[in-house]
């Protein structure tokens, strides 16, 4: 495969026309001698070459345009790198999704790219961030979107590769949607002819905008969950430690944004880029610190939502704790009559069970005041107990 030449370097370190409007006029790229063979690199389980990979499941869309038109769209990487080298002010666009290693590696071989972004990029699983190499930009973007019927929110992530001619989008998961995004910028030509920058500004408006329905899905979940925890529903706990969990994700998600695009209107300010860009740009900035404030102040709720429903718990069981005493204690005082009443009534059962035996021996069956006496003993027995279980409390 023909190498891409060096190419005259702008002020901005890009090739081409100031602000990345794609390569200059008349700038070609020339085939090179072919070069000293090299070790292969590692083959997908298509087992095609990197530089022309059979599978294009993973291109979702390849499109090249021309002053903000699109001219092209080719079916294979191999054929986009191809007609790209025939268009010499043309700008590639690539997106792919979720792609293989052989299509990794030739697009890495065909636009210079550096080796820790691609394998940035086949890894995944990345922070937001910002970096320069040599005349290409490497940009992770965390992406989010809001599924109402589990009421959770879905994160993705998205790799930009931006260079002076191309820009190529590497997406693992189902946001955002970019096809959207290039509908957008193909509908306006004026902007799309600025260049991989403007594709770049559009991209990131696409995900910070996608972070709006986000924001609303979450502020109605705290509102149920602050209704569910005055209701005394047992599951909120859970509801409110998995959607501070999210909050998490996607404080990690926002957080970087703000920084990263600061940076990114600092380059744009100093290598020249058009100033409606710039303002375009400002006003992702902007939506990107409302949009983080807003996690922010989400964190903070969830955070007080638990400490207030841990006190209502805790209200709760020590409720049901005095309710728990106080039946205890009515059942003790229950307890206490019913003892007192059977020991007032064992008295003369007692009595009575020992003059019922009837032996001949026993002095008092012949005495004339036998009968008056034990019923009299019976009844100061009875009295004696009443009045001392009274005087306790336990009748």
């Amino acid at each position: 495969m023909p190498q891409r030449r060096a190419r005259p370097t702008s002020k901005n370190g890009w090739t081409g026309r100031p602000g990345g409007t794609g390569r200059k006029s008349g700038w070609r790229r020339t085939p090179a001698p072919p070069p000293p063979p090299a070790p292969e690199p590692p083959r997908s389980t298509t087992d095609a070459p990197p530089s022309e990979p059979s599978d294009a499941g993973s291109v979702v869309q390849a499109a090249l345009y021309r002053d903000g038109v699109r001219v092209s769209a080719p079916d294979t990487l191999a054929d986009t790198f191809r007609e790209l080298r025939e268009q010499p002010s043309g700008m590639a666009w690539i997106g792919l999704a979720r792609p293989t290693e052989a299509e990794l590696l030739s697009l890495a071989a065909e636009f210079d790219l550096h080796p820790l972004a691609v394998e940035d990029a086949m890894e995944a699983h990345q922070r937001p961030k910002l970096e320069r190499y040599g005349d290409t930009l490497f940009v992770v973007l965390s992406a989010a979107r809001y599924l109402d019927t589990p009421e959770e929110v879905d994160f993705g992530e998205l790799h930009v590769f931006v260079g002076p001619d191309f820009v190529i989008t590497v997406r693992h998961g189902a946001a955002p949607d970019l096809s959207a995004v290039r509908q957008r910028m193909e509908e306006t030509p004026e902007l799309l002819k600025l260049g991989p920058e403007a594709v770049l500004y559009a991209i990131l408006d696409a995900v910070v905008d996608g972070y709006a329905p986000v924001v609303a899905g979450v502020q109605t979940d705290i509102d149920e969950i602050e209704t569910e925890v005055f209701r005394g529903d047992p599951a909120v706990s859970r509801r409110i430690y998995e959607l501070s969990r999210e909050m998490v994700e996607f404080q990690r998600a926002t957080r970087p944004l703000v920084g990263m695009l600061h940076s990114l209107m600092a380059g744009f300010a100093k290598y020249g880029t058009d100033e409606e860009l710039q303002r375009y740009l400002r006003d992702v900035a902007d939506h990107v610190t409302h949009t983080s404030e807003r996690v922010d102040g989400f964190r903070q709720a969830l955070t007080d939502i638990l400490t207030v429903n841990a006190t209502l718990v805790t209200q709760q069981q020590n409720a049901e704790m005095r309710a728990l005493a106080e039946a205890g204690f009515e059942q003790n005082e229950e307890i206490k009559k019913i003892s007192s009443w059977a020991a007032i009534l064992f008295a003369p059962t007692l009595v009575g069970t020992i003059y019922g035996m009837n032996f001949e021996n026993m002095p008092e069956l012949g005495w004339r005041f036998g009968y008056p006496f034990a019923i009299g003993l019976m009844g100061l027995v009875c009295a004696s107990l009443y009045v001392i279980f009274k005087r306790r409390d336990w009748l």
